[in-house]
């Protein structure tokens, strides 16, 4: 409940008054121009971090290993990237941090290390689905086909 509190009322405030205070030493343009900067910054960050991070992931599944790491550092780049296009400067720092891989994987160890994870292969999930009176042996492959008139409503 603090934090939501933190998020969502001290936040803004805290951003308007940095906002104006900036504005007022260099000027409401090149304020708006350094939000400007900073959020475009971020964006090239973002996508460079992120395809980093998705080849990482693509290469852990390709060797049959779990991407826990890069799928929270998916969510932390998301996070960091949604702050830095939000204006404002402390929200542009936050997401900053998040893009940094020093910060980020500091970030992500701490939360990975909060979970568990569990080898679905090791449960029945990753067998299909196939009920005791089916038997195993017959396969039966099929199309079914409707026509136009059969979708209609009887009147």
């Amino acid at each position: 409940m603090r934090f939501a509190l933190l998020l969502f009322i001290v936040m803004p405030i805290l951003e308007m008054w940095l906002l104006i205070t900036v504005g007022g030493h260099i000027g409401a343009l090149n304020t708006i121009f350094l939000v400007m900067l900073t959020a475009l910054l971020g964006i090239g960050l973002l996508k460079r971090q992120g395809f980093a991070t998705l080849w990482r992931g693509q290469e852990k599944l390709q060797q049959g290993q779990v991407p826990a790491q890069e799928m929270i550092e998916g969510i932390v780049l998301a996070v960091s990237g949604a702050l830095l296009l939000t204006p404002g400067f402390v929200t542009d720092v936050i997401g900053f941090l998040g893009l940094l891989p020093i910060t980020r994987i500091l970030a992500v160890k701490a939360m990975l290390s909060k979970f568990s994870l569990v080898n679905a292969s090791a449960t029945n999930f990753s067998q299909p689905f196939q009920s005791e009176t089916e038997n195993a042996g017959d396969t039966i492959d099929g199309e079914a086909w409707e026509s136009k008139e059969s979708l209609k409503k009887p009147k």
